[in-house]
């Protein structure tokens, strides 16, 4: 894989983490502070939990929780 098509593949893996985190970890909450604060926080815990949480955030969706 060249390295744009690593970078590629990094940035759809972050974006579906942060989908995800909103799916999962901030579901039914309200985020109260910077909007940068909160989505470093977002795109940081989606990066590192990516991997448990994306699963789980289809797996809720396609249930319709």
């Amino acid at each position: 894989m060249s390295e744009y098509g690593a970078l590629i593949v990094l940035g759809i893996y972050m974006a579906a983490g942060y989908w995800a985190t909103g799916k999962t970890i901030y579901a039914n909450r309200i985020l109260i502070g910077e909007w940068n604060t909160i989505f470093l926080r977002r795109v940081t815990m989606g990066t590192i939990l990516g991997v448990v949480l994306i699963p789980w955030a289809i797996i809720k969706t396609m249930c319709g929780k």
